[in-house]
């Protein structure tokens, strides 16, 4: 079994690539080699490019199963419709597809919207499938915090954020036994649904510093991401999850870790605990 992992350089695709690296057969697909992960046991493809689909074959070429990520923009469904098409005429036997949190053609986020197209064209395709709709990665915090301040996505509601290791370990266990989750869609969560205020006192634990969060209106959130030099489009859809988080939409919690992994997920006060260099650094 050989499995090929798209998007090798995003969050949760590191963290999919340090748990099967030397337990499976693991091959990373990178447009740039100087980006490319390094890691025992897994070979490196250089060159494939989901926006040119004549350049995918090599890379899928004896591949049994796929970790399917695209990121997020407006050309996300072309990005996935290829891959999928590539996975077709290589006989790939299963795909697992990181999607997002409330992903549907009624999403209150273009994102939400886009990740349904591939969603269903992945359902559709006549390959066995497993997708993944995680919560809030707990990761993107670590770029949220400035001084004494954290900012973020959600208001004064709470969110069932979720560690990227957790889902990356998830995505794993799905890759190593796809058949035990064909047909099978997971909406990975943390184990409890914070506010950010509750996250920055975690935070402030762990370094011994004092962190207030600061909430943003989906119209600050734009502003501030634009001038720090984010280009629109993804500014606006970041503003769109404010509004959407800030209504209570990502206020839940599940098993689905624990389902998968066979232990429960890691909590917030862990999370901050194992970063606690690099937000005291911040």
């Amino acid at each position: 079994m050989t499995i090929l992992i798209t998007g090798a350089n995003g969050t949760v695709s590191r963290e999919v690539l340090r748990e099967l690296a030397g337990q499976q057969s693991v091959r990373a697909l990178v447009r740039d080699a100087a980006r490319a992960p390094h890691l025992d046991g897994v070979d490196v493809v250089v060159g494939g490019d989901l926006d040119r689909p004549r350049t995918l074959a090599p890379a899928f070429e004896g591949v049994t199963t796929l970790w399917l990520l695209t990121p997020m923009g407006p050309t996300a469904p072309s990005q996935s419709m290829n891959a999928v098409w590539a996975a077709r005429q290589a006989g790939v036997r299963h795909i697992v597809r990181l999607s997002a949190i409330g992903a549907a053609h009624d999403a209150p986020t273009r994102n939400g919207r886009l990740h349904a197209l591939s969603d269903a064209e992945v359902q559709e395709s006549g390959i066995p499938w497993t997708i993944l709709r995680p919560s809030f990665f707990m990761q993107n915090l670590l770029a949220a915090k400035a001084g004494e301040h954290l900012y973020g996505l959600f208001g004064e509601a709470k969110v069932g954020l979720i560690d990227a290791r957790d889902i990356g370990a998830a995505g794993a266990a799905i890759l190593a036994a796809p058949e035990r989750h064909k047909g099978r869609i997971y909406t990975p969560t943390g184990p409890e649904s914070i506010t950010l205020h509750q996250a920055a006192e975690d935070i402030a634990r762990a370094t011994q510093k004092p962190v207030r969060y600061a909430p943003q209106s989906p119209d600050e959130v734009r502003d501030s991401l634009l001038q720090a030099g984010l280009d629109e489009w993804s500014a606006e859809v970041l503003a769109e999850y404010r509004a959407a988080y800030g209504s209570g939409w990502g206020d839940f919690t599940n098993d689905h870790v624990e389902q998968v992994v066979g232990r429960a997920p890691r909590s917030f006060a862990e999370f901050a605990n194992d970063h606690r260099e690099h937000f005291a650094n911040l």
